[in-house]
């Protein structure tokens, strides 16, 4: 992690440099002649950005009381946490969401008659998700 800090506050530098670069060449511009406001600003923006980035990544490395198994470089697999979640490989219904949510947006490309249909697939959807092992095979 201290690796991505480092990559961070580099990119700080970078885009800081760039932005007055940046700034110092259109003054120095014959056609121009004066500051182009849009561009130093956007620079300025992504170097504050990437400035937020890299300080919560350090607020982060700080709270985390060491080295993440991630980052010890002699580190097995098995050293971090196994435990990611419970994921279903034979669910249907994130298929059936992803529909849901493509039925809406082509109702609000094309027609508008399709943004009720594309909510209530998503009902049925979203419910029979979080459900699925409430009944059948699967029941717990």
């Amino acid at each position: 992690m201290r690796t991505n800090i480092v990559v961070w506050w580099v990119l700080v530098g970078f885009f800081g440099i760039l932005s007055a670069v940046y700034t110092v060449w259109n003054l120095l511009d014959p056609f121009h002649g004066y500051v182009e406001w849009v561009g130093t600003v956007g620079l300025l923006f992504i170097a504050f950005m990437a400035a937020m980035i890299a300080i919560y990544l350090r607020k982060t490395y700080s709270a985390q009381g060491g080295e993440l198994p991630e980052d010890v470089l002699t580190a097995d697999i098995d050293d971090g946490d196994p435990e990611l979640g419970e994921f279903s490989p034979w669910s249907w219904w994130p298929i059936v969401l992803a529909g849901s949510a493509s039925v809406f947006m082509v109702g609000l490309a094309v027609g508008h008659f399709l943004l009720p249909i594309g909510l209530a697939i998503f009902v049925v959807a979203i419910v029979g998700w979080v459900y699925e092992y409430y009944r059948g095979h699967f029941a717990r």
